[in-house]
């Protein structure tokens, strides 16, 4: 499928330990001392696991608002950052898939804290299971007003011209239009959503049919924590957000399990 990135090659055929993901910390707001109080929850909850931690990876929407300058990065969660270093020098792989609210990284994250940085959706066999990642904005049907946005935004000549802007108002323009975008996420609670109407849900099913199929089918970016068998087979995850749910997703080798972090 066009925009999908296989990794099948990159087999990781038995897993010591157990494979995290998760999304949607959207550090930044709605307050500093809002966002200061969950950036050190996701850290307590990355230390508490990070004994029994094979692979970390995050898939999209981190911060709020993110953009990589040539000589800049967005002031604060130092503490999360160095968590990260913290994990990559002590050996454990850790993934980041930009999200639509993140998706102007460029090289710090790789450079700096030694993270695998995946532009596009990927395929990969973790253990005896084969996955598709993502974070998941622009998939599935419909939404084509989003979809022309997204498109603009990855354009490097816009993303050029955005980084002409100061930094400071670059990221009160980008809070400001980020609104919409998280207000659009929380239409539904979890218990209410029909898979019939669920965008990744129906691009799953489409994509068993047409490719090779995958076990699990795990996206951010819908804010809601979901498990959704597909008729054709393999589940639909969706890790929710730390914004309301605290929630994410293990995988020991064998089973994937959602779950919530409690302290």
């Amino acid at each position: 499928m066009d925009g999908v990135h296989s990794g099948s090659d990159q087999r990781h055929p038995s897993v010591r330990g157990n494979i995290f993901f998760a999304s949607d910390f959207h550090l930044g707001i709605p307050d500093h001392r809002t966002s200061l109080e969950r950036e050190k929850k996701i850290v307590a909850w990355l230390r508490r696991e990070a004994p029994n931690m094979a692979e970390l990876w995050l898939l999209g929407d981190v911060f709020d608002f993110w953009m990589d300058y040539k000589s800049v990065v967005p002031r604060g969660f130092v503490r999360l950052l160095g968590q990260l270093a913290e994990l990559t020098d002590s050996g454990i792989p850790v993934h980041y898939f930009p999200g639509n609210h993140d998706q102007w990284l460029r090289d710090y994250f790789s450079k700096e804290l030694g993270v695998v940085v995946h532009q596009r959706p990927l395929c990969v066999i973790l253990g005896s299971k084969k996955f598709f990642l993502a974070h998941g904005d622009g998939l599935g049907p419909g939404d084509y007003g989003y979809k022309m946005i997204q498109w603009l935004f990855s354009r490097p000549f816009n993303r050029w011209l955005f980084r002409q802007v100061h930094p400071d108002l670059g990221a009160r323009l980008a809070r400001f239009f980020s609104y919409s975008s998280r207000h659009y996420s929380f239409f539904e609670e979890p218990d209410t959503v029909r898979p019939e109407k669920e965008r990744l849900f129906l691009f799953c099913q489409k994509y068993q049919t047409e490719n090779t199929p995958v076990d699990f089918f795990v996206f951010g970016h819908r804010h809601k924590p979901l498990w959704l068998p597909l008729p054709s087979g393999g589940v639909y995850v969706n890790l929710g957000d730390w914004l309301h749910h605290n929630s994410y997703g293990r995988f020991d080798g064998q089973q994937f399990f959602l779950e919530k972090y409690s302290e």
